[in-house]
């Protein structure tokens, strides 16, 4: 009896993985997302929506005083932290882009490629860079506007990525509400064509969090909902009602 468990046993976790030995890939981080900072406090951050399970496990990255990345699409996480290493070291966001996405060993050419990946970077003064890989998603593109780059795959068109844009220079108030602003006008264009189901935001400034030696002054992220936006402006407008009580107004 034990041999024939273990026999199933194995047969299982063997059915778990491809030929290769790897698990299987998950689908692809088809999502629209922003970057954006705010030169009036210094805050940088980031905003993501997606028809995947808790999309804000991988796509933003964030440090104070060095900048914001976001990896999606044909995804590879690495890109984060590698970008905001390079952000430390003094490097563009022009360059970052150049360079992470030239030094990819792409190790799954065939069902993974790195000319599927799509990801962004935006430093601590508001420079932004972008790509979108040949082999993303269609619709798959990126705008970039002034403090701002906003980017997607699996999209309804270009109109998701420039109404973001547009959305986020127009609104007025606190970063976080910038961001949210850019993503109810990317899915008001159609966004992600598969629909929704979880986003995120990350905003980071030097000092600027609650408590002691804290650099995150804001990170949410809705991981399962039928209307993620929703809730995450729910969220985001009652954080800035409580932060307009405890703090002086601009911060």
């Amino acid at each position: 009896m034990k041999r024939v468990v273990a026999v199933v046993v194995v047969l299982v976790v063997a059915a778990g993985f491809t030929s290769a030995g790897q698990m299987p890939l998950p689908d692809p981080v088809a999502t629209f997302s922003i970057l954006g900072y705010d030169p009036a406090t210094g805050e940088v951050g980031g905003a993501v929506q997606s028809r995947v399970f808790s999309v804000g496990n991988g796509v933003l990255w964030g440090e104070a005083n060095v900048g914001v990345v976001a990896t999606q699409a044909i995804v590879d996480v690495s890109y984060g932290p590698k970008a905001l290493a390079l952000l430390r070291a003094g490097m563009t966001p022009e360059a970052i882009i150049k360079a992470v996405w030239e030094s990819d060993p792409d190790p799954r050419p065939d069902n993974w490629t790195k000319q599927g990946r799509q990801f962004a970077v935006i430093d601590a003064k508001g420079n932004t860079a972008v790509f979108t890989g040949p082999k993303a998603s269609v619709w798959a593109g990126h705008r970039q506007g002034k403090f701002s780059t906003a980017q997607g795959n699996i999209l309804a068109g270009e109109p998701v990525v420039a109404n973001m844009v547009k959305a986020f220079e127009e609104t007025t108030g606190h970063l976080s509400m910038r961001l949210m602003a850019a993503l109810d006008a990317g899915q008001a264009a159609g966004g992600d064509t598969r629909g929704m189901q979880s986003a995120a935001i990350l905003i980071v400034g030097k000092g600027m969090g609650v408590w002691l030696n804290n650099d995150v002054v804001l990170r949410l992220q809705v991981d399962d909902s039928p209307e993620p936006l929703k809730e995450m402006r729910r969220l985001i407008e009652g954080w800035n009602q409580r932060r307009l009580k405890q703090r002086p107004v601009g911060r």
